[in-house]
């Protein structure tokens, strides 16, 4: 298992660091759309979707998006404004309540809550390659905040986050992740990673929502496995389960950061 994990990682991030700093915008929005319809695939199967309408849900899907780049489309404010609330509000009241999925409309509707606002993410955070840094130094912080998370949680985990969706989660855990994000984000804001001009209060309250909301993220999904009876979402990346599993975290921070600036500047 873990050959296998350094192996697809071998091959998964010079791929997508490739992408994020050499790709033109098309094929950015193609490689982006990508990742966000194969964890829309995985997450239809968590909802125990019949294939007459998964694969007319996942094509029109992606006619959508083609129509949204080809015309140049943007996620409205009232949009990005449904989006910030589901993730600070309508996440933790699922993580509450422990709501299964369902194939019907509710089930389709959440699908798209998750998956096109993180597409229409990575393009407005990236919308060249001279912003890809910009990107990556939000990623980097959902990175380093999982690693720490599991170092901390490893060493001195012992008061558990939530046992009934992940048992190997803590608190020792969050909040050794949560330090380690800090230190980054100061140094980062520093240099000029992120891009625009935040006091250090500023930044220290903006990473700390975002990996409140990363782990979030991170918990919805396990929680919609846990409900499926599956430990993985697919398994299409040997030794990391499906990519809805790699990229849980992303969705909910980049999709918070993205409404954030859209709504607040």
């Amino acid at each position: 298992m873990l050959k296998q994990r350094i192996l697809t990682a071998l091959v998964l991030l010079p791929l997508m660091l490739g992408m994020l700093f050499a790709a033109g915008s098309s094929l950015w929005a193609l490689f982006s759309g990508l990742i966000a319809l194969l964890a829309l695939w995985e997450y239809s199967r968590l909802c125990s979707m019949p294939e007459q309408m998964q694969r007319p849900y996942l094509a029109g899907t992606a006619l959508f998006m083609v129509l949204a780049w080809s015309g140049g489309w943007r996620l409205p404010a009232a949009a990005w404004a449904i989006v910030l609330a589901f993730w600070l509000l309508g996440m933790p009241a699922w993580l509450r309540f422990k709501w299964r999925l369902q194939a019907d409309w509710k089930g389709l509707a959440a699908g798209w809550l998750l998956m096109l606002p993180f597409w229409f993410a990575l393009l407005e955070l990236r919308p060249n390659s001279q912003s890809a840094l910009h990107l990556l130094a939000v990623m980097m912080l959902v990175w380093i905040a999982d690693v720490f998370a599991y170092v901390f949680g490893r060493l001195w985990g012992k008061h558990k986050l939530a046992p009934t969706i992940s048992p190997g989660k803590s608190w020792e855990g969050v909040f050794g992740g949560l330090l380690c994000v800090l230190v980054y984000a100061s140094l980062a804001r520093a240099v000029g990673w992120f891009g625009f001009n935040i006091s250090w209060l500023g930044i220290v309250l903006t990473a700390t929502v975002l990996t409140f909301v990363g782990i979030g993220g991170d918990l919805l999904e396990s929680w919609f496995k846990r409900a499926a009876g599956v430990k993985d979402s697919s398994n299409l990346l040997p030794g990391h389960g499906g990519v809805f599993d790699r990229v849980d975290s992303l969705i909910a921070v980049l999709s918070v950061y993205a409404a954030i600036g859209a709504l607040f500047g």
